[in-house]
């Protein structure tokens, strides 16, 4: 347990920020699954909306550092990749 000042106002801000992007986490994943149903049901305009909207949310999360660069990077190819499948259709 915390037994310092300094100590316990790191736990303080680490509960904080871990609300915050707990938040933010939510909210990417909120994009995704919007993006998904959009593929489902084969809607390719709402798709690309979808998609748009999903890759800034999630290009924001990685300018925050909720997400790593690279698993962001990973998770837009293969929207996009999905995408593409869908318009081909």
């Amino acid at each position: 347990m915390a037994n310092n000042p300094g100590a316990k106002k790191a736990i303080r801000k680490i509960a904080a920020r871990t609300e915050v992007n707990t938040a933010r986490r939510s909210r990417v994943r909120t994009f995704l699954k919007k993006f998904d149903t959009a593929v489902a049901g084969g809607d390719v305009e709402a798709a690309k909306t979808a998609f748009h909207d999903a890759q800034s949310e999630l290009m924001r999360a990685v300018s925050k550092g909720v997400v790593h660069k690279n698993t962001g990077a990973r998770k837009v190819s293969r929207l996009h990749a999905q995408l593409k499948k869908l318009a081909a259709a």
